[in-house]
């Protein structure tokens, strides 16, 4: 059925109905239908300037809608993370192309913030409208438009400038800008919204420039790639995911580019993960090496080796940072938002940079450990700021601390928290052997054997036949199926594959997997989705146990939760839809993983077909 354009609905696009762009710098989401209602300039963590995705009211959006639409759909250019949003009728289609330029000298306009939008007309005539309405931080800030003839239109706050250079002539309505203009076969609508810069017009052929220099720059990353196996295109759409997560000056990682997406529909699970976590940056980093993409972790490693030296004298890393490195983010609630779909509070800033979380060392060691083996040899200095750091950690590992979870219940002595221990004494002393690093090696062993005695000896229920979440609890934890993925059991040992089984019974559901089950002892009384990261490492889990046929069979199931794109959020709900933020880099990084060994597995196995998986 054929439809005028009008107001935007008031009820936001499905998560899962966004694809991604971005530039190394920040992150655009565009919705199906060409709107980009989630983007903050200049940076991840600075404040939104379009941010419909949590008030469709007052958040902000940069729309290009096209008249008499049926249908839209939409793909990544090969290779790439340019987007490309067809709109298609009997009478008429149009293609959106959306990009932003990656920060590197190979890309012209590199050190300009700018989203890109190229509309071509392929077939027909139609009306194209364009309207942009920034909302500056956070919709906290007014603006004024001015719209320059033969430029476009310069939008001014006390927060920042937005040009936006245009092809067509725009006018004022309001706070916003808006065109309309028909476009015949072979005509082209070009807009660029850019952070700041000069004011001038676009030049001839400028955004097709822009556009080649984009695709040659993502087409010459990804051929860095070493992997061949059966799930490429998933594994190299992940990897592209991880890329744009990257912040290019500083090297960190974020964990996804967006806040307060729920993790369960409207309840308070509304989080701001436009961070850097030590853990989640180290399994990213691990990912990556994975595929061979060794510069972005040399530039993590510089990050770390930053924040390693900054720690003040007799203390652990914080959970999270800033991009930047700094260490304070307040979490502060923003009241005058709606919420994604009425779920609020809308949060930013995460208190969980305050929280104990005893296994970030076990993941970054592990990181460390891979990327001395695999990369290049870690400087004397990196070992001793991360000597300094194991020092603290035999000092205080036996505590009870806040977990992976990030749990608000109150402390526990974490099952994982003591594992992860066990991790970041046994690397340290594997980087000790190979590069005769001086280390308190009998310490370290001391460490490690009495960390990992507690987990065989505390953490493990006779009575349920499984590893539990904290000592002396019932509470079964899905993070444990990690053991063998760090080699703390072996993949049939008999404690192992029965928690296996006791999870299957309890947390897995439809072969999607839930992180523990919630009785409000974590802090919060709503329900969650099932968590990807955990299903995963399901998948993996099985495939080095041997029951390849259904981890196969997992992992293809796992591949339709993606969205039209190849995206995951962190979560899958009841009926399908994504959950939590978005893109996800813990789903992304754990899809890696699992490929990577499903596909050793299928191959060592020759498994002929995919099979169910246990009812």
């Amino acid at each position: 059925m054929k439809h005028d354009i009008g107001p935007r609905q008031t009820v936001a696009p499905p998560i899962e109905d966004h694809g991604v762009i971005g530039d190394l710098h920040t992150v655009a989401l565009v919705g199906v239908d060409g709107t980009i209602d989630w983007c903050c300039l200049p940076r991840f963590d600075a404040p939104s300037v379009f941010g419909a995705l949590l008030d469709t009211g007052r958040g902000g959006a940069f729309s290009i809608r096209v008249r008499d639409v049926e249908r839209t759909k939409q793909m990544y250019l090969p290779d790439s993370n340019v987007l490309l949003t067809r709109f298609l009728a009997e009478a008429a289609v149009a293609e959106l192309y959306d990009f932003m330029v990656p920060d590197h000298p190979s890309c012209a306009a590199s050190s300009v913030r700018q989203i890109v939008r190229q509309v071509r007309m392929v077939r027909g005539s139609a009306t194209v409208e364009v309207e942009c309405r920034p909302a500056f931080d956070y919709a906290r800030a007014a603006h004024t438009v001015e719209v320059v003839e033969g430029v476009g239109a310069v939008f001014t706050s006390p927060a920042g400038t937005l040009v936006l250079r245009s092809t067509v002539p725009l006018r004022a309505e309001g706070d916003a800008a808006v065109a309309t203009v028909v476009l015949e076969p072979g005509r082209t609508l070009e807009l660029a919204a850019q952070w700041g810069g000069e004011i001038r017009p676009f030049g001839r052929g400028e955004a097709s420039r822009l556009l080649d220099d984009t695709l040659r720059y993502w087409d010459g990353w990804l051929r860095r790639s070493t992997y061949q196996g059966r799930y490429r295109e998933a594994v190299e759409r992940s990897a592209l995911v991880l890329k744009l997560l990257v912040h290019q000056p500083t090297g960190a990682l974020v964990a996804a580019p967006t806040t307060s997406l729920p993790e369960s529909p409207g309840g308070g699970r509304n989080w701001d993960y436009r961070y850097t976590w030590i853990r989640d940056a180290a399994f990213t980093l691990y990912a990556l090496m994975r595929l061979g993409f060794t510069e972005e972790a040399a530039a993590f490693i510089d990050w770390l080796h930053r924040r390693c030296v900054e720690a003040p004298p007799g203390t652990g890393l914080q959970v999270l940072y800033g991009i930047d490195g700094r260490s304070e983010l307040p979490e502060t609630v923003l009241d005058h938002l709606a919420g994604y779909r009425g779920s609020r509070p809308v949060r930013i800033g995460n208190a969980a940079a305050n929280q104990l979380q005893l296994d970030i060392h076990g993941e970054l060691m592990d990181s460390v450990y891979l990327y001395n083996k695999h990369g290049e040899p870690i400087s004397y200095e990196l070992w001793e700021a991360l000597s300094r750091q194991l020092e603290w950690l035999e000092k205080h590992w036996e505590e009870p601390d806040d977990g992976i979870w990030e749990t608000r219940g109150g402390r526990r002595r974490f099952t994982y928290s003591a594992l992860m221990t066990w991790v970041a004494f046994e690397r340290a002393m594997r980087i000790a052997r190979h590069r005769g690093m001086p280390a308190p090696v009998e310490r370290w062993r001391d460490a490690a054997a009495a960390a990992y005695r507690y987990v065989q000896e505390e953490c493990w229920s006779p009575e349920l036949g499984a590893y539990v979440q904290y000592a002396e609890g019932r509470t079964l934890d899905a993070s444990l199926l990690v053991m063998p993925l760090v080699k703390f059991a072996g993949p049939s040992d008999p404690r192992f594959l029965s928690t296996v089984r006791r999870l299957e019974e309890e947390l897995v559901s439809d072969s999607l997997v839930h992180r523990y089950r919630t009785d409000g002892t974590d802090g919060f009384l709503d329900r969650e989705g099932t968590f990807n990261l955990c299903s995963f490492w399901y998948v993996e889990a099985l495939a080095r146990a041997g029951r390849v046929g259904e981890a196969r069979y997992i992992f293809e199931k796992m591949t339709t939760h993606a969205n039209h794109l190849g995206l995951y959020a962190e979560e899958v709900g009841a009926a399908g839809e994504a959950l939590g933020n978005f893109p996800q880099a813990f789903t992304h990084l754990a899809l890696i993983s699992a490929a990577t060994n499903l596909d050793r597995a299928v191959t060592a196995h020759r498994t002929p077909t995919a099979r169910p998986c246990r009812p």
